[in-house]
């Protein structure tokens, strides 16, 4: 299994290219299955998960095609597999996005409960809610979502939970209701940019949705979805992790392309500790609202304290990338996740690498320390891979991160792109463990008669405030 010798101290500099939203991809290639014709997409992310979905797409039915890195071409060319097995769902959760497609466009789905990061317990209730009351019949039996409707029919549908809307779910009930028969209104509507991301591409394929990007969406069902062209938005995520990268290890990186909209609250944030982050370049017609950014660390970072919510708050996605960095703040920070109050798996790693941290309930105090020093450590999820990675960098010394599967699930080669800024990460491993992704153009994937997918250096550290 690959793991990385990080070798820190290094401040990381230069330029860095934001691949597109792994969150925003997925339930857009999964929309797929809704329409008639062919959808083409750019700035596809290259990465496990994106890997994943193609095979459980293949497998229902569903030809895929790469004409040149980072873009993707699909067409359904059979509507008759409706069942979405556990070997590939299990993989990650996003693969649940396939089942409001799925039961729109062929009337019938047979859905695996779906596996993922292991960040607390994430039900699936309210995209069942949602499907339901536009006139599915469902029920679970045997680890699996049956349901059934020979034409879902429009209606109110709430998405509200008990820690905010469903993004997932949002994008299920959205896909599923623009084939409906009728008018539905989404109430307490997931707000992320990777929804609107997906309406947006809906729209594309002849859908009528407004009121993308806020707690109500408004869809008027159509007979049918069409061919679409659309490209993928960056990820804000992995954004907001190239800004840290810089912060915690006193750098200063130009980072493009980046959506300004996307990333105000990580901003705020990230200023309050000291950073500065000024724009460089504006947008420009082929990628409106995309800049470069230029991302200069703070001399000394400062404590500060934040909540993760749903946007337009700070992400859960970034809570552990910023705790990293206040490990190493001048003073006591507070952090609170309300999203997913016991998501803190990378907390107890952390402390390996020398941070002070304590926890109590779904809020965790961080009394920042001089330095950190390498160790052992090993990732729970994909952001705390990201989180310990970016404390690796700080830190004194060589560490060893362990489990970065988990990374390559949402990060497109991360390891190169910290290489090219100066670092120094060494990807090792033996023969068993997954090797990186890769996007090998030029080729296609489409599904066989049985419905399976078949392939055609060190130095001082600079975040020591006693350096």
């Amino acid at each position: 299994m690959d793991k990385f010798l990080i070798e820190g101290g290094q401040p990381l500099t230069g330029p860095a290219e934001v691949s597109g939203s792994k969150n925003a991809a997925l339930p857009i290639m999964a929309a797929v299955l809704a329409s008639d014709g062919p959808l083409e997409l750019t700035a596809v992310p290259d990465l496990d998960d994106v890997h994943s979905l193609l095979g459980l797409l293949g497998t229902l039915g569903v030809h895929a095609e790469f004409p040149a890195e980072n873009q993707l071409k699909l067409v359904v060319e059979t509507t008759r597999p409706h069942v979405a097995d556990y070997d590939l769902v299990r993989r990650m959760r996003a693969s649940i996005c396939v089942l409001g497609p799925l039961l729109a466009r062929r009337g019938r789905a047979c859905v695996s409960l779906p596996g993922g990061c292991n960040i607390g317990h994430r039900p699936i209730d309210l995209h069942l809610k949602g499907l339901a009351a536009l006139g599915a019949d469902i029920r679970v039996q045997q680890g699996y979502v049956v349901a059934e409707a020979e034409r879902l029919r429009g209606n109110s549908v709430f998405l509200g939970g008990p820690f905010g809307s469903t993004v997932t779910g949002t994008c299920n009930i959205m896909t599923a209701a623009a084939l409906a028969e009728g008018r539905t209104v989404i109430e307490a509507a997931a707000c992320e940019p990777e929804v609107v991301d997906l309406g947006d591409c809906l729209n594309q394929m002849g859908a009528r949705i407004q009121g993308l990007g806020t707690p109500r969406i408004e869809i008027e069902g159509v007979e049918r979805l069409g061919a679409a062209r659309h490209r993928v938005i960056p990820d804000r995520i992995e954004a907001a992790t190239l800004l840290i990268a810089a912060a915690i290890t006193g750098g200063q990186i130009d980072i493009s392309p980046v959506r300004p909209d996307h990333l105000v609250a990580v901003c705020e944030i990230l200023e309050q500790t000291g950073m500065r982050i000024e724009q460089l370049a504006t947008e420009t017609v082929s990628a409106p609202g995309q800049v470069t950014w230029r991302a200069t660390a703070p001399d000394v970072i400062a404590p500060t304290s934040f909540t993760a919510l749903p946007y337009p708050g700070v992400p859960t996605d970034i809570q552990a990338q910023l705790m990293a960095l206040l490990c190493l703040a001048d003073g006591i920070s507070v952090v609170t996740d309300k999203v997913f109050p016991d998501r803190f798996l990378h907390a107890a790693e952390l402390a390996r690498l020398g941070a002070r941290i304590t926890r109590d309930g779904p809020t965790a105090m961080i009394h920042g320390v001089e330095r950190l020093s390498g160790a052992n450590v090993m990732a729970g999820d994909l952001r705390a891979s990201a989180a310990l990675v970016l404390a690796a960098l700080a830190a004194s010394g060589t560490s060893t991160v362990r489990r970065i599967y988990h990374l390559d699930r949402g990060y497109q080669r991360l390891d190169g792109k910290l290489n090219r800024l100066g670092a120094d990460v060494i990807r090792t491993g033996d023969s068993r463990g997954p090797s990186p992704p890769h996007w090998d153009t030029g080729t296609t994937a489409r599904p066989d008669h049985s419905g399976h997918r078949v392939a055609g250096g060190q130095g001082k550290n600079p975040r020591s405030r006693s350096s």
